[in-house]
């Protein structure tokens, strides 16, 4: 109850992944890690608990038009995900990929990447016949478990 009552985006909020880093409330935004020019987002309508974003600060919708150096701090941002789940919530392997444009699934025109915890056995019946998810923990409670890790993880 506490997912499905919790706020969403505020209906204010045009371009969240460029919003929400400017809130200056992290724990309110969901983010969990900055680096220089990219930053690791709690998706907010997760596929598994811990369902992570790495998301350039610059706007931008394809790889293309970030700077050799942002696509490398993407790239670290990415790795530093993997190694923070791993450590806080021991995930058996993972899904890691991009979605360009609506026809491939993205939904918000800002690139981003998705880091999926995935576990043996991490699926049931519920997304393919109730086309819905089911969450052990909350969303807040993620992000403090997630935010306590990635503050003691080399970078």
């Amino acid at each position: 109850m506490e997912y499905i009552e919790a706020p969403h985006y505020p209906a204010t909020m045009q371009r969240p992944f460029t919003e929400l880093p400017a809130l200056g409330d992290d724990r309110a935004a969901l983010i969990v890690h900055r680096r220089r020019h990219s930053y690791l987002l709690m998706n907010r309508f997760p596929y598994n608990p811990g369902h992570l974003l790495a998301i350039p600060f610059r706007e931008c919708i394809d790889l293309a038009e970030l700077t050799a150096e942002e696509r490398a701090d993407l790239m670290e941002t990415i790795v530093f995900a993997q190694r923070l789940l791993a450590a806080a919530v021991k995930p058996d392997g993972f899904n890691v990929g991009f979605n360009f444009g609506t026809a491939a699934g993205g939904s918000i025109p800002h690139l981003h990447a998705h880091i999926v915890p995935r576990w043996n056995g991490d699926t049931n019946f519920m997304p393919v016949l109730g086309q819905t998810r089911t969450l052990p923990q909350s969303l807040d409670a993620t992000w403090v478990k997630l935010a306590a890790t990635a503050k003691v993880l080399p970078p």
